[in-house]
This record gives C-alpha cells, sequence and structure tokens, in this order.
C-alpha cells in the first residue's frame, strides 16, 4: 500500500475511533428512577421530605444521580392499581409506597420484579405481601406501623385528658382494610372505660365535610381518627371542624398537632419514610427484598 494511502487509511480510522469515543461519552449516563406510589396529592409534603433527606445522607441527589416518579392517588385508593401499572410500565428501578397495605398491594399485583419498600404498612404478614418478617421472601419489603395496640391507648389517653367523656367519634377510612384492626382495639379499650365510639366512615376526601356534619345533630364528646394516609393527607379539615365545635380530638401522628390538633400519640412516620432511603440505596447496590428483613 502506498505511503500516501497508510496515512489516509490510519488519519481516516481515528477519526471514527474519536467520533465513537464521543458519542459515548457524551450519551448521558441512565440514573436509577424511584416509583413512588401514594394516597398525597403532592410531593412537598414533611413525609416526603424526610425521604428525600434520607436519600441526600446516603449520597444522593434528585436530579442527579436519582430520579422520583410520583403517582398520586389523591386520597382515592381503587386507584392505586393503575397508578401501580403505571409505575411498571416506566420501568423503574424500585417502588416505594405508602397507604397501609393497600398501595404496597396494589404495586405487588402489578409486578413481581420490581422491588417494592414500604415506607408505611399495616401487618405485611397478614396481608399477604410477605412471608415473615425476618425473610420477606418476594420483592416487598421495608417498614411496618403495626402497632394496632396504640388505638387502645389513644382512647386511654383521651380518657384521662376528658373524664367526663362518654361517646367517641372514630374517623376510619373504610377502604383501607387494616382500619379494622385499629378499630377493634379502640373498641375493647373504650368499653373498658365505659365509654362508646361511634364510627365514621369516609372512603374519599369527598365524604369528609359530610361524615363530620353528619355529628352536628348530637355532637360526641371526643374525635379519634385512626392511622391513615387519607386521612393523614387531609387532616386540615378535620382539624378545622373539630376545633370550630370545640371538640377534644386524638390522633395517631403528631402532625395533626402541628396544624392544631389537640392530641396525638403514635410512631414516628417522617422517620419511616427517612429509614425507606436506606432500604432503596441497598437494593439500588444489589440487595434482594427477599432477603431485606421488614423494620
Amino acid at each position: 500500500m502506498p505511503i500516501k494511502l497508510k496515512v489516509l487509511f490510519w488519519l481516516l480510522a481515528t477519526i471514527l475511533l474519536t467520533t465513537t469515543y464521543s458519542s459515548e461519552a457524551q450519551q448521558p449516563k441512565q440514573i436509577p428512577r424511584i416509583g413512588i406510589l401514594t394516597g398525597a396529592s403532592v410531593s412537598a409534603t414533611p413525609l416526603f421530605e424526610a425521604f428525600r433527606r434520607g436519600l441526600k445522607d446516603l449520597g444522593y441527589e434528585e436530579g442527579r444521580n436519582i430520579a422520583l416518579e410520583f403517582r398520586f392517588a389523591k386520597g382515592q385508593f381503587d386507584r392505586f392499581p393503575a397508578l401501580a401499572a403505571e409505575l411498571v410500565k416506566l420501568k423503574v428501578d424500585v417502588i416505594l409506597t405508602d397507604g397501609g397495605n393497600t398501595a404496597p398491594s396494589a404495586a405487588s399485583k402489578a409486578t413481581r420484579s420490581i422491588p417494592i419498600v414500604m415506607a408505611v404498612s399495616g401487618d405485611p404478614v397478614k396481608g399477604g405481601l410477605i412471608a415473615s418478617f425476618a425473610r420477606p421472601g418476594g420483592n416487598v419489603t421495608g417498614l411496618t406501623l403495626l402497632a394496632t395496640e396504640l388505638s387502645g391507648k389513644r382512647v386511654e389517653l383521651f380518657r384521662e385528658a376528658v373524664p367526663e367523656a362518654r361517646r367517641l367519634a372514630v374517623l376510619r377510612n373504610r377502604a383501607n382494610f387494616t382500619s379494622d384492626d385499629y378499630y377493634r382495639e379502640a373498641q375493647m379499650a373504650a368499653q373498658t372505660l365505659g365509654v362508646k365510639t361511634q364510627l365514621v366512615d369516609v372512603q374519599n376526601p369527598a365524604d369528609l365535610g359530610p361524615s363530620l356534619k353528619s355529628l352536628l345533630p348530637n355532637l360526641p364528646h371526643g374525635l379519634m381518627s385512626l392511622p391513615d394516609a387519607m386521612l393523614w393527607n387531609n387532616r386540615r379539615p378535620i382539624i378545622d371542624f373539630s376545633n370550630k365545635q370545640r371538640l377534644p380530638t386524638i390522633f395517631p401522628e403528631r402532625e395533626f398537632t402541628d396544624d392544631g390538633g389537640l392530641m396525638s400519640y403514635g410512631p414516628n412516620v417522617a422517620d419511616n419514610f427517612r429509614r425507606a432511603a436506606t432500604f432503596v440505596d441497598k437494593i439500588l447496590k444489589g440487595a434482594k427484598p427477599a432477603d431485606l428483613p421488614v423494620e
């Protein structure tokens, strides 16, 4: 091969290689995407801020090396299956859920391969989500707020604060099947203390106003809310109604009292969301949800 042709050949080869490497370098690196299946309406809540803080502590920054894909049920738990299907279609790397057992149940029915991390749940064993707390065995792991006995404790604390109380309204989201256990505990404690419970059922945010107003003809001596994502996300109208009617209240989360409720007693839900980031981190680094004990 003549020298000039050899030089031309090597020049072309060098240009092609340089172009290839340059193109590869310019391609944005795929960052992990976390699908968030929530009963909330917006992402700017104390709970999701706690999750973001947990991610930041582990070296993740939203938009730089991790992406969050939110799907909001807006208090309508019957939307969870369709929203879960959307996240599966997006092929997210992990799905984070709230909404008691309802959201993780919808997610686990939508996928058996994408890891699911529960930030809060009822009894995941009883709900058929995991085989056991020590070895979940499937694609679901995370944290639980398994503390049904606290419903009874709330009734006791309420009675101590309002000793003359004889009737207690109990607000429940009937779409959340874990609420039955919480209500049962509240009922047993109330009977022991000589307090009659009055169940107030809602199923979506639109039910709240009419259901609360139904108490007006014969106002009870107090109101207790059962743990539930929809009620938590719509706590403002519950608090406003109670304060307007001078109705003593006790709630399961501190955010209710932060916003003007009288009393609260329960676990730190925001801390659960912060800790959920650790589960996400472990999974992104190769851990299998089947081997991560539920806390």
